[in-house]
């Protein structure tokens, strides 16, 4: 993520809308509890006190599993397969298909997808105001040289495409911010999450408190990574890498780190076959194994375990759950950038940009304004 945009300007882009948990399922598909690419933030109480926020790992899941109902499934049970994958969405669902004037997908990458349904009831005129001061900002966020170049038109991009991101941390913020500092300490966080403990009895009145120590364990170390400057305090940005390490280059390592410990059971620093089979399904007995578990083998063998070693060490991991992804925030700048570069120098104007106003955000309403409900002041 970059870390160029305030938040105080990013609430005049906010995104509404429910936060998500995955559906229940049955008991003994647990695992496709996590199928969401990511589980944002819902509330689990715990006996001390604590408070839990959903987060994508495999051992808070057992939070809520240690209060399961009948048929609650092993401990050992994980998210299918497909859900530790983090793949970047589309930029939008709508074709990219400039040649017959539909502007759709770019008005929804440069704008994200709430952003261009609002702007969609503006006026033409209002509409191109708006522009005009997200071209200021762009450049004010880049090199406010008075010009934007393709980086800070990228960077724009990747900006909008991640405030559900910024939304989620911002809905669980002062649930973890408990002294109101405007920043998140460890102690804060352990005690919003666990409860609080006196030295040398945590965990004393749960079961399974060895499974706590091993998650609060877990938890601290993802914090520690999370945290850059090493202060113990978690400002918004560090605090948005330890809740969504798939979205941070640095915490690459640490996401490979927790899938490898959830997976590989014997220890041996690697995913066997049958182990990353078990992360996926658990026969019941006398149960014939499904036509689909035998296509998950095939997966591995023919494109998870890419040295064909017949197992999978962390390399082969991180390619599997963090897949070298095309650039979409990049490839958008691009075209932007040349149907609008009209002196072809490589950068855009103020007056390029809002010349292709219609590309960049368009307005479609028939009433302008009526439909409005929100205000954004700052575009």
């Amino acid at each position: 993520m970059s870390a160029h945009w305030s938040e105080g300007g990013a609430s005049t882009l906010q995104e509404a809308g429910p936060l998500r948990c995955g559906a229940w399922l049955e008991s003994r598909q647990i695992g496709h509890l996590f199928a969401e690419r990511r589980v944002e933030h819902s509330e689990v109480k715990l006996p001390n006190g604590g408070l839990m926020m959903w987060r994508p790992s495999l051992l808070l899941l057992l939070l809520l599993l240690r209060r399961g109902a009948e048929g609650k499934p092993s401990p050992d049970a994980g998210p299918h397969g497909q859900g530790r994958v983090h793949q970047a969405a589309p930029l939008s669902e709508a074709p990219h298909d400039d040649a017959h004037g539909n502007f759709q997908y770019d008005h929804e990458a440069f704008l994200g997808r709430e952003v261009a349904k609002e702007f969609d009831q503006l006026s033409p005129e209002e509409s191109q105001a708006r522009l005009g001061r997200i071209v200021d900002r762009m450049d004010r966020a880049g090199d406010g040289d008075g010009w934007v170049s393709l980086t800070e038109l990228r960077a724009w991009i990747a900006h909008t495409q991640q405030r559900h991101i910024r939304d989620s941390v911002s809905a669980a913020w002062n649930t973890y911010d408990t002294d109101r500092d405007g920043r998140v300490g460890w102690e804060e966080l352990r005690n919003a999450t666990y409860g609080h403990y006196e030295p040398g009895e945590e965990f004393h009145d749960v079961e399974d408190a060895e499974t706590y120590k091993k998650m609060l364990a877990r938890d601290e170390r993802r914090f520690r990574v999370a945290d850059q400057d090493g202060d113990s305090v978690a400002t918004r940005e560090e605090l948005t890498a330890f809740l969504h390490p798939e979205e941070f280059p640095h915490m690459r390592d640490i996401v490979i780190a927790e899938t490898l410990e959830d997976l590989d059971k014997n220890k041996d620093g690697y995913v066997q076959v049958e182990e990353y089979i078990a992360d996926l399904y658990s026969a019941e007995p006398g149960e014939e194994e499904p036509a689909w578990v035998q296509t998950e083998r095939e997966q591995f063998r023919d494109f998870r375990d890419l040295n064909k070693d017949g197992r999978l060490d962390g390399s082969e991991v991180g390619h599997w759950v963090l897949p070298p992804a095309q650039d979409q925030p990049l490839v958008e700048a691009n075209h932007l950038l040349h149907e609008s570069d009209t002196d072809k120098d490589g950068r855009l104007s103020k007056a390029e940009i809002l010349g292709n106003w219609n590309m960049f955000v368009g307005s479609q309403a028939t009433n302008y304004g009526e439909d409005l409900t929100r205000h954004h002041d700052e575009l």
